[in-house]
């Protein structure tokens, strides 16, 4: 009866270790944005100091994972004959996502 007792504690535990871990905040934030045309550009930088972070446009959008709180200037790399597009003062928090919502691509 004890070993029982014992095996049922240690599910239980390991049960609640792995609840608690999936529900952790992830690393830094994240940035995001919808670019306009969908198909008007191929990537997205976010430069702040030296930590450089990029992240493909699919369909029109783009996710930069694992930003560090900070201020970023973030690059949309357009596709001819669009020009680039560069955002100043990006603030990322810790644990957040920071939305710049649509971005329009001129020619």
């Amino acid at each position: 009866m004890k070993k029982v007792s014992v095996s049922i504690l240690a599910l239980v535990m390991t049960v609640i270790t792995i609840t608690i871990f999936s529900f952790r905040s992830m690393d830094g934030g994240a940035i995001t944005g919808k670019v306009l045309p969908l198909d008007g550009a191929s990537l997205a930088w976010a430069i702040s100091g030296a930590d450089t972070l990029k992240a493909d446009v699919l369909d029109g959008t783009f996710n930069v994972q694992g930003a560090k709180a900070g201020i970023y200037t973030v690059i949309v790399n357009a596709k001819t004959p669009f020009k680039s597009v560069t955002l100043s003062d990006v603030r990322v928090e810790e644990g957040r996502v920071t939305d710049l919502g649509e971005i329009k691509l001129e020619q």
